[in-house]
């Protein structure tokens, strides 16, 4: 009987990446000296419990972690690349984290919400139709934004620390070498991105909004906002499904969207930033190893 491979994620951030597993993570950054400098953490035995294990309420569990790990890794990069200089602190990076999110909620949800119902008023759109036109205009958001993102050098070289990521995560569960030569022939394709999250979660909304019923333009905007979390969870459940059948000929077409999005989001990394994602990736392993040895024993 084959054994189930760990089911490891990660981010890119500035210089680096973090590498996540199950009770731990790692984040590598190169400095300004050009050495690598490593952070490590334990993780909350809560999301391990049973409520982290429960279809669609882990979605939520896991996103919120991945937020607040995210934001903890991007302030270590950025305190490594500042040196001497102050270090940010955990308000500030707090505050860009609500400010952050409310500008996506505005971009993403309320603008195409808003600009669908201007359709359906002025333009006399039966409301089908301006779902339709809604989830095109937030798509077409989405794809222009990461476009637009991808222009700027430094987060082209964030793009690559991205597709370093991805590529360490595909020789692993490969189960190839994990060396620089090795990892740089992997694609820069995973399909648990987060880029695949987004795409998902777009689509899901054109769905699920068509179900709802005519409502105010107070009404509508408000809905965009509560749904959310709905979408979040939905979207996540679709994520682990396509992941676990993307060997399926079946599956491929449907994931296929998801793949070819990752262009905007990856580029291809150079060996010494898959140096990097092979020493975040590794200090996790070793860590979650640590941790796992020291875990108390299931009661049978």
């Amino acid at each position: 009987m084959s054994t189930r491979l760990p089911t490891y994620g990660g981010q890119a951030v500035l210089e680096g990446v973090m590498m996540r597993g199950a009770r731990t993570c790692a984040v590598a950054v190169r400095g300004p000296n050009q050495e690598i400098v490593l952070d490590e953490q334990n993780l909350p035995a809560a999301y391990r419990g049973p409520l982290g294990r429960l279809p669609f309420l882990r979605g939520l569990l896991s996103l919120w972690d991945s937020l607040g790990l995210g934001m903890r890794a991007l302030a270590f990069s950025a305190n490594v690349q500042a040196g001497e200089e102050t270090p940010i602190q955990p308000v500030q990076m707090a505050g860009t984290m609500v400010v952050s999110f409310a500008f996506g909620i505005a971009l993403f949800f309320l603008l195409p919400a808003a600009a669908a119902a201007g359709a359906e008023r002025f333009l006399g759109l039966a409301a089908g139709w301006a779902h339709l036109v809604e989830g095109v205009i937030r798509l077409a958001i989405l794809l222009g934004y990461l476009w637009a993102v991808g222009r700027i050098a430094e987060i082209q070289r964030v793009f690559a620390y991205h597709g370093a990521e991805h590529k360490t995560i595909n020789a692993f569960e490969a189960g190839v070498p994990l060396d620089v030569k090795t990892v740089s022939l992997q694609p820069r394709q995973h399909t648990r991105c987060g880029t695949s999250f987004l795409l998902t979660l777009v689509v899901l909304s054109v769905l699920l909004f068509s179900l709802l019923p005519p409502m105010s333009f107070g009404l509508r905007m408000a809905s965009r906002v509560v749904a959310i979390p709905l979408l979040a969870m939905l979207a996540y459940e679709y994520i682990r499904f396509s992941a676990r059948w993307s060997a399926k000929p079946w599956m491929r077409p449907l994931i296929a969207p998801n793949l070819a999005l990752q262009g905007l989001t990856t580029r291809e990394p150079d060996a010494s930033m898959i140096e990097v994602a092979l020493a975040a990736f590794s200090a996790m392993r070793k860590r979650e190893s640590e941790s796992e040895a020291q875990a108390p024993a299931a009661p049978r």
